[in-house]
């Protein structure tokens, strides 16, 4: 079996006729005098969406962007250009913009690039989504969900179904040494719906399978897609009856999986480390202090199968890895990409991420969760007097310097003598990330992954991540509501 390099080289440099020599004297033109660093990053991404609203289907679309991006540090200074073609003049030309802007650093000297495949081979299949199924058996999907989500309950008046699919076809070269290439495919699927009762409308929407797989998750005995309609519907007519949400502080039980949303915002973006060199972190500084509960455990993990978070390496050719950054409640370390990990004195781990080739390189989770413990998910719920249950989140906001953070729950439940109670409407999460992480006092042993939904945004970038946790209890969040707590 081809290997991903040579894919990845054969896609990107191949129509170009840019070969390995071009490369390396492209770098080491970039490496004059005051520079410290400098890579190339090769990118094909092809797109396609299938959109079907009141039962037709109204859109499909596909797109294709190639270009590279050239990149060139000097200190903590970065130039960086892109061009929107895979051709020699555009690189020349991309290069010597970016080189014209870095200046001041130290070195001025290539390694050759003879880093072969520093990651694994295949962290997934090199596939297309796009080719996976043919456009009668996509359009069969969406009406299948869509028939699904009306057969469910007679109150919904209107579905939404939507499904999309990429091929990122990426290679970096660097000053380093650095040569290896990925290919990344990506699904998603998302079923929303609109429930009309005595006048009260209410929406609900599920989905996911979004990962590095092809559309043929969705064709399975397991019927992902019915799954997702039905889950729609449930989470919008829940809606049609809950009740308002209390205010004031009060024990809340997070439920598993997409829950980890909030660990993701309210502690991930804390934990990259260009925040943290910067000193503009609520965790700058911390490395080996206690910043949350014993039971808290917070790993960074860009090797697991099939996730949307998942690489074989990075977008500067680090392999993923599985690190560690809370361990016990104590802080062990940060997420780097090369520029901050060498100016902070650290080692890369993994986390380079960037949207595409016209976008520079950040330290970015990808998939981020908490480690189980040893409660009962029940047992949880059983400990909490009066509280709040939040089973699944919306958006929130964090400010990273503060730790502060809002958040809103798009299904909640009342605690009530150990039981769950009414659902609530209108519940919003308000707090600190390190002192809500150093009030878990309940760890559950039941944890999961998200279902494949996650998308990080940062300085105007977004990117593909994962979310994760068990059931926990925390012993006291401000909740948000209508009413008082009583």
């Amino acid at each position: 079996m081809q290997n991903t390099l040579d894919i990845a080289s054969d896609t990107l440099l191949g129509p170009a006729a840019i070969d390995a020599a071009q490369l390396e004297a492209t770098l080491s033109g970039l490496m004059q005098p005051g520079v410290d660093y400098a890579d190339l990053y090769f990118q094909i991404l092809a797109n396609e969406s299938w959109l079907l609203e009141d039962s037709v289907v109204r859109s499909a679309g596909a797109s294709t962007a190639q270009g590279v991006g050239v990149r060139v540090l000097s200190g903590e200074q970065t130039g960086f250009a892109y061009a929107d073609e895979l051709a020699l003049p555009a690189l020349t030309q991309a290069s010597q913009a970016a080189r014209a802007i870095a200046r001041g650093g130290q070195s001025a000297a290539i390694n050759a690039l003879t880093r072969r495949d520093t990651g694994p081979a295949t962290r997934y299949a090199p596939i297309d989504p796009a080719d996976s199924l043919d456009a009668e058996t996509k359009v069969a999907l969406l009406h299948h969900a869509d028939r699904i989500a009306r057969d469910a309950d007679p109150r919904v008046v209107r579905v939404t179904v939507s499904l999309a699919g990429s091929a990122d076809t990426m290679l970096v070269a660097a000053s380093d040494g650095t040569l290896c290439g990925d290919v990344r495919p990506m699904v998603r699927f998302n079923v929303s719906v609109q429930v009309e009762e005595s006048g009260k409308r209410e929406f609900g929407s599920a989905g996911g399978g979004g990962g590095r797989l092809s559309y043929e998750i969705y064709t399975g005995d397991d019927d992902l897609v019915a799954h997702y309609a039905r889950e729609a519907v449930r989470r919008a007519t829940i809606r049609l009856k809950a009740a308002d949400a209390p205010a004031g502080s009060m024990p809340v039980v997070l439920g598993n999986g997409w829950s980890g949303v909030l660990l993701h915002e309210a502690v991930g973006h804390g934990l990259e480390g260009d925040f943290n060199r910067r000193g503009a972190s609520n965790f700058s500084g911390k490395i080996g202090q206690k910043v949350a509960s014993d039971l808290c455990t917070v790993v960074d993990d860009g090797t697991l199968d099939g996730r949307r978070g998942s690489l074989a390496v990075d977008d500067e050719g680090t392999p993923a890895a599985c690190n560690t950054l809370i361990e016990n409640g104590v802080l062990t370390g940060y997420m780097q990409d090369k520029h901050n990990a060498r100016l902070m004195g650290m080692a890369p781990t993994g986390n380079a991420r960037r949207e595409s080739y016209a976008h520079t390189v950040m330290p970015r989770m990808t998939n981020t969760y908490l480690r189980p413990g040893d409660s009962d998910p029940a047992d949880i719920i059983a400990s909490v007097d009066d509280g709040i249950y939040a089973a699944n989140f919306g958006g929130g906001s964090v400010d990273i310097t503060s730790g502060n953070f809002v958040f809103t729950v798009d299904e909640a439940y009342r605690i009530r003598n150990g039981r769950l109670g009414e659902p609530l409407k209108g519940v919003t999460l308000i707090g600190n990330g390190p002192d809500v992480m150093g009030r878990v006092s309940m760890v559950g042993n039941d944890w999961a992954l998200d279902s494949g939904v996650g998308t990080c945004g940062k300085h105007g970038q977004s990117v593909p991540v994962g979310v994760g946790q068990p059931s926990l209890r925390v012993d006291a969040i401000t909740v948000g509501g209508t009413e008082a707590a009583g």
